[in-house]
C-alpha cells in the first residue's frame, strides 16, 4: 500500500509541477519557506464515502477528517491534532462558503464534524461561531440561523455588520466584517473545491472575500493581486490557522455557481495550514479534471489563478508554490 500512495504521489506532483510553473508569473518566488518545514497538503480521499447512494455518509466523513488532520499534524489522534490548532477559552470562527446553495456549499455534515471535535478539545459551545456573508448564504447551505449567545452561532456579516473603518493593504481597502473583528479570536477556513468564471478557481484564498464589505471591486484581473492582498489584511493573516476544503463534490467549470453538469464525487477532503499550497495543488486538480473532460485549461482561456504566485511573493509570503516545499500526503 506505501508504494502504491508513492507511485501516486510522484504521479500527481509530475502534473503538479508543470502547472506550478504556469504560476510563476512574477519570475520570483517567496523565500518564505527556506528556513522552514515543507508545507504539508493532505487529499485525503474515500471512494466509498457515498456509498451505493448519492449522499455523504457521516460515519465516513468523520473518519476522514480525523485520518486528515492526524496527517496534517503529525499525531496519532484527532484530539491531540485538533488542540494543535485552537485553546480552551478562545472564540473559533467557521468561515464557511453557501454561495451557491445546497449543492456546492460547505457541507452541514463536515461542519458538525468539526463542532464535535473543537467541543472535545475545550471549546465551549458557545465560543463556535458558524460565519459567512449572508445569512441567506448560510441558510441556502442548509445552516440555521443562531445569535444566541448561549449555543453555537451561525451568522452572516450582515447581523453584526462591518468596521466603519478601512483595512488597507496593497490594492485593497476594505471594511472587515466584525464577527471576524470583535468576536474571533481564531478562524478555520472551510471551503470548497470549484472552478471560478472570473478568478479562475476559488478555494482557501479566495473565501476570505466573504470577510470584506465589496468583494465585488476585486475580480479584475483574475483578481491579481487583490485576492492575496485580501489575505494579507492583519486580522485574517493573524487569525486564520487552519484550511479545510469541501471536495466530497467539486466543480471543474462553471462556477462559483452550482453547476451540476460540471461537478463530480471528488470523494475527499484538502487540509493544510498553508493556503498557497492547498490552493495550488487544488487548482492543478481542477485541470486534471478540465483534461479529462475535453475542457480546455484556465491558462489557455486567459483565467489561469496567477494570485496563488502573488500570495507566495515577497511582498506577500503566505505560503509556497513551490513543488520541493510541498509534502503531499495522499
Amino acid at each position: 500500500m506505501g508504494q502504491v500512495l508513492e507511485s501516486s504521489r510522484r504521479d500527481f506532483l509530475k502534473g503538479y509541477v508543470a502547472g506550478a510553473v504556469l504560476a510563476r508569473s512574477t519570475g520570483v518566488l517567496s523565500p518564505f519557506f527556506a528556513s522552514q518545514e515543507k508545507s504539508r497538503v493532505v487529499i485525503g480521499r474515500d471512494a466509498l464515502l457515498r456509498g451505493s447512494g448519492s449522499g455523504v455518509d457521516s460515519d465516513r466523513l468523520w473518519k476522514l477528517l480525523d485520518k486528515s488532520m492526524q496527517s496534517v499534524y503529525g499525531t496519532d489522534s484527532p484530539l491531540s491534532a485538533w488542540k494543535k490548532v485552537v485553546r480552551p477559552g478562545e472564540v473559533v470562527g467557521l468561515k464557511v462558503n453557501g454561495l451557491s446553495g445546497v449543492g456546492m456549499t460547505t457541507s452541514v455534515l463536515l461542519v458538525e464534524s468539526i463542532c464535535e471535535r473543537l467541543r472535545e478539545a475545550g471549546i465551549a459551545q458557545k465560543d463556535i461561531v458558524i460565519w459567512d456573508r449572508l445569512n441567506t448564504d448560510l441558510e441556502s447551505a442548509g445552516f440555521r440561523i443562531n445569535s444566541r449567545p448561549d449555543r453555537i452561532r451561525a451568522i452572516g456579516n450582515d447581523t453584526l455588520g462591518y468596521e466603519d473603518e478601512l483595512a488597507i493593504y496593497g490594492s485593497v481597502g476594505s471594511r472587515l466584517a466584525k464577527t471576524l473583528t470583535q468576536v474571533c479570536d481564531a478562524v478555520i477556513n472551510l471551503p470548497v473545491l470549484k472552478d471560478h468564471g472570473i478568478a479562475g478557481v476559488t478555494i482557501a484564498l479566495k473565501n476570505m472575500f466573504g470577510a470584506i464589505h465589496n468583494p465585488n471591486k476585486y475580480h479584475i484581473n483574475v483578481g491579481d493581486p487583490y485576492i492575496a492582498d485580501v489575505n494579507m489584511l492583519p486580522p485574517i493573516r493573524q487569525k486564520v490557522r487552519l484550511h479545510i476544503c469541501d471536495a466530497t463534490t467539486a466543480q471543474y467549470e462553471g462556477g462559483p455557481s452550482f453547476k451540476p453538469q460540471w461537478t463530480w464525487p471528488f470523494n475527499g477532503l484538502l487540509v493544510s495550514t498553508d493556503p498557497v499550497a492547498l490552493d495550488s495543488v487544488g487548482w492543478q486538480i481542477l485541470e486534471k479534471k478540465r483534461a479529462e473532460k475535453g475542457v480546455e485549461s484556465l491558462q489557455a482561456l486567459g483565467r489561469a489563478p496567477h494570485y496563488i504566485a502573488t500570495a507566495a511573493d515577497p511582498q506577500h509570503r503566505l505560503g509556497t508554490t513551490e513543488p520541493d516545499r510541498i509534502q503531499l500526503d495522499l
